[in-house]
Formats: C-alpha cells, sequence, structure tokens
C-alpha cells in the first residue's frame, strides 16, 4: 500500500530559537520544505515549492507576514497561511483574517493550538486562539471590520518601503535592498504622505508602528 502523503509546511519567522522549537512539534505529522526569515523570502519560497500550509509571523525584516500574505493571495487566492504572532491585539488580528489568513495563533499558547490550526486550514476553515477569538466577535458585531482600512490606500511597494524606513534605513539603504533609486523612494516616501495626510516624515514612522506595518 503506497503511503499517504504528509502535507508540505512553509515556515516564516526570523527568531532562530522559535523556528528550532517548530521544526521539533510540526515534523513528527508534517513535511518542512523550508524555513525562511524575511517576508521578501517567504514568497520566493512559496512559489518555488507550493507548499500546503504556510505558517509566518508577523514582524519579519523587509516585509511583513500580513503584506506577504496580501501578496500571495493576489498570486494564488486559494493559499492558506496561519499567522503565529506574538501581537495578542485585535486589530492585527482583524488585518490578517480580512487579508485572507486562515489561522491566527499566538506564540505564547499551547503547542496543540497550532497543531489544530494547521489541521482546520488544510480543511478550508478558520482558526483563532480563544484567547483573542472573543474581542474579533465583538469587532465584528460591532462592525469595525467594514471601517476604512487606510493602510489599503497605500500600494504594496510603498508598504514595503514604510517598514523599511520605520526600520531606520535611509532611503540610499532601502533602494539599495529594493533595488530602486534613492530618489524613487523618497517619490514614494511624500505620494504617501500626501495619500494619508500627513505631514512629517516622524507622524509617518508613527503611522508604520500603529498599523502594524513595523513593530517595536
Amino acid at each position: 500500500m503506497e503511503k499517504a502523503k504528509r502535507p508540505r509546511v512553509l515556515l516564516a519567522d526570523d527568531h532562530r530559537i522559535v523556528t528550532e522549537g517548530l521544526k521539533s512539534l510540526l515534523e513528527p505529522e508534517f513535511d518542512l520544505v523550508e524555513v525562511v526569515e524575511d517576508g521578501h523570502a517567504l514568497i520566493e519560497a512559496a512559489r518555488k515549492h507550493k507548499p500546503d500550509i504556510i505558517i509566518a509571523d508577523i514582524s519579519m525584516p523587509k516585509l511583513t507576514g500580513i503584506a506577504a500574505l496580501i501578496e500571495l493571495k493576489k498570486e494564488d487566492p486559494d493559499v492558506r497561511v496561519v499567522i503565529l504572532t506574538m501581537h495578542k491585539e485585535v486589530s492585527y488580528a482583524r488585518r490578517a483574517l480580512a487579508a485572507g489568513a486562515s489561522g491566527y495563533v499566538l506564540k505564547h499558547s499551547a503547542p496543540f493550538e497550532l497543531l489544530d490550526a494547521i489541521r482546520m486550514a488544510m480543511e478550508g476553515e478558520t482558526y483563532i486562539s480563544p484567547r483573542i477569538a472573543g474581542g474579533v466577535i465583538q469587532d465584528v458585531r460591532n462592525g469595525r471590520e467594514a471601517k476604512d482600512d487606510t493602510v489599503s490606500s497605500i500600494t504594496p511597494r510603498q508598504r514595503e518601503i514604510l517598514q523599511l524606513l520605520a526600520e531606520g534605513m535611509s532611503a540610499k539603504e532601502v533602494g539599495a535592498v529594493l533595488e530602486i533609486t534613492a530618489r524613487t523612494v523618497e517619490f514614494h516616501k511624500y505620494q504617501m504622505m500626501e495619500t494619508l495626510g500627513i505631514r512629517t516624515s516622524a507622524e509617518l514612522i508613527v503611522f508604520a508602528i500603529k498599523h502594524g506595518i513595523v513593530s517595536i
């Protein structure tokens, strides 16, 4: 009898201690195809491996897990991504689920929660850590998910640039990472400021932190 194929999992997290622990948790039941440490590498690895499930942190270098999820959903609406994060704020969960996440699991939850989330995602269902599920449901009842999300008013490229700027890079350094000119970076920066009604660079950084584009 042919042995059943195990689900293939891609893991994205820039904390190696975390990924080592996750390997031990996942390997008995799943095939771990690759471990990556930033949002850009996540997108490239997803294109390469076409995994059954992606597990991604929110706070990663170059591109957040949510921003990467948005890009992946454009290419493959059926991609299944479980967010595994330390962010227990309901606003992060709401944004992740709105972007199409199949699950939202807190890192300090019991290990079985992540396994449950993966199994539910494989069945086309959505899992939310019980610690924040009530808050998410309350937000839905209050209609907050229908409010305009100002983050959606800037482009994916602008989100990338804003994340890197908020992490302390100069326009020249951002340009080098994204392979564009510093002038192009500045152009996008001022376009964002105009779109968002922001007057200073400091206010732009505050916006990035407040909306989870970068974490502190």
